[in-house]
């Protein structure tokens, strides 16, 4: 059936994610976790609660796992719009209330393949499980398939016409009827002609595609040639104009389906020239901006989470943009899960150098077991912990930092000592920094981290952890949401009987470890990074 990987549980704890807002809609970034799930159940559901409440447009993939039965979904009702895909497994609940969700854009895709994807919704000891999909408004797919499997008690997913759904006929389609669905499955309601998403008279599905005039270059909103959707429509419309989508294609511009968004420059026939455009705009995702989010950067008219190889990262005007390099571009290195350690999991013996002078990563750094002891499994030797040292050139993190394991001999993790700024612009369900369940780290020794942009800390079960309770995390954060869940480290006043503390020379805004060099300011005076009482001209 699916590959053992599927059914790997990790323990990871998720919180409060960034909200932004775009052309008057409620983005959100997606998860990337697969069957990941947390140990704790019950933060798994107000993980996913404070991820997507209010959440209109899912930029990303919407994954809805290992949620227990009789929890209140109701918030996903917000939903309106998901770019990857959409996977719903191992859940108890009865009712999937997606019930305004129009548009499944597929740019990722579960597996390679799947848009939609949908298994092992059942409790295998007991007699609940998911029983309903209230899709009512999905009317497209433009990319990617659709797999319905192993739902026990599912009904109704066999009823619907999938190829009016999906944009590619040549996308995977495999839906497999429950053992359920021909016993005590509720028949459509007449009114629906055997297609519906449950049994009421309003779970009829509604069919845009494989209902229209010939003439029709797409959707429709019904069977004549005056129906037909305006061309840059998609999941359907209300009427003929660009502006009656019920989502769009390519674009949004304030309202509007669009090609593409406004360019930077127009042609004036007049002059014979090209002039700025005063209402350019940048796209994001399926969005036309006025500007790019805080911890993404402006590529021509683009907003994106890292620049090309041939152009290097400069602010301007409080913007973040791509020039091209004048010389040899300071290096920049993929990070895992990216380019070319796209299928990477972890950082280890195999690829660590690939980061050897690298000062900034764009993607992420993650730290697994498999990588610092060793995958016997596919031959990859245990890390040589002075190989991580290759990493005290990295002033950047454009994505998260993930460590949930780390060599026994090292009790900091000094080999950061130059990182300045971690950017979020992807995040691991909602978190920028992760340190899980380290048991010989005493201090973090990130002397030089001034920026968190995007994400928040989680920072757990860390037993001789010290320092931590010391650190204003709230003035390394670019917005008011981000959070730093942080708990169960090692109790304070264990460090202070240590003499675990902040050097005197240290302000009041805490520091990363001992000494006057760890100080994120100072109380009086600093001479490169560490603090001193007094300024001396002999000593610089």
């Amino acid at each position: 059936m699916w590959p053992a990987r599927f059914l790997l549980f990790f323990c990871l704890v998720v919180i409060l994610v960034v909200v932004q807002r775009s052309s008057g809609q409620s983005v959100c970034p997606g998860t990337d976790n697969k069957l990941s799930t947390l140990s704790d159940l019950d933060q798994q559901y107000k993980t996913l609660r404070k991820f997507y409440e209010n959440c209109e447009v899912v930029m990303g993939n919407l994954e809805i796992t290992s949620i227990e039965r009789n929890r209140n979904l109701s918030f996903l009702k917000s939903i309106r719009e998901v770019t990857g895909y959409v996977l719903v497994a191992l859940n108890q609940f009865d009712y999937l209330p997606l019930e305004n969700l129009r548009i499944i854009r597929g740019t990722k895709l579960y597996e390679g393949r799947y848009a939609l994807a949908i298994f092992l919704n059942y409790r295998r000891d007991g007699q609940f499980g998911l029983k309903q999909l209230g899709l009512k408004n999905l009317t497209e797919i433009l990319n990617g398939g659709v797999y319905v499997d192993q739902n026990k008690f599912l009904c109704h997913a066999d009823t619907i016409h999938w190829q009016d759904i999906i944009t590619n006929s040549r996308s995977e389609l495999l839906v497999v009827p429950s053992n359920n669905s021909g016993n005590t499955c509720r028949r459509c309601h007449r009114s629906c002609n055997g297609r519906c998403w449950g049994p009421q008279e309003d779970q009829c599905q509604s069919l845009t595609k494989t209902v229209c005039a010939e003439q029709c270059d797409g959707r429709c909103f019904g069977p004549y040639v005056s129906n037909c959707c305006h061309r840059e429509c998609a999941g359907g419309c209300f009427g003929p104009k660009d502006t009656d989508c019920f989502a769009c294609t390519n674009f949004n511009d304030s309202g509007a389906c669009v090609t593409q968004c406004p360019q930077p420059f127009v042609y004036n026939p007049t002059t014979f020239q090209l002039e700025h455009n005063p209402n350019a705009k940048y796209t994001y995702g399926a969005f036309c901006v006025k500007k790019c989010p805080h911890n993404f950067v402006v590529d021509h008219s683009s907003c994106v989470r890292a620049c090309p190889s041939n152009k290097m990262e400069v602010e301007e005007n409080h913007i973040k943009m791509c020039i091209p390099c004048t010389d040899i571009c300071p290096k920049m290195c993929d990070g895992i899960g990216t380019g070319s350690l796209q299928t990477a999991q972890t950082v280890d013996s195999s690829n660590i150098e690939m980061f050897v002078n690298c000062t900034k990563i764009n993607g992420n750094l993650i730290f697994l077991i498999t990588g610092i002891k060793g995958d016997m499994y596919h031959g990859i030797g245990a890390l040589d912990p002075e190989r991580l040292n290759v990493f005290r050139n990295v002033r950047e993190i454009t994505g998260y930092l993930n460590i949930q394991s780390w060599p026994e001999n090292m009790t900091d993790l000094g080999v950061f000592s130059n990182l300045v700024t971690i950017g979020g612009r992807t995040l691991y369900s909602g978190i920028s920094l992760l340190i899980l369940k380290q048991r010989w780290i005493s201090a973090l020794k990130f002397q030089s981290l001034r920026e968190i942009s995007a994400g928040n800390v989680y920072m757990t079960n860390n037993s001789q952890l010290c320092f931590y309770n010391t650190v204003n995390w709230t003035s390394l954060f670019h917005t008011s949401t981000q959070r730093a869940l942080i708990k169960n480290n090692r109790d304070p006043r264990e460090c202070t009987q240590q003499r675990m503390v902040c050097d005197p020379l240290c302000s009041v805004a805490g520091c990363w470890g001992p000494g006057p060099d760890q100080c994120l300011s100072c109380k009086y005076f600093s001479r490169g990074r560490t603090c001193v009482k007094a300024c001396n001209l002999y000593e610089g």
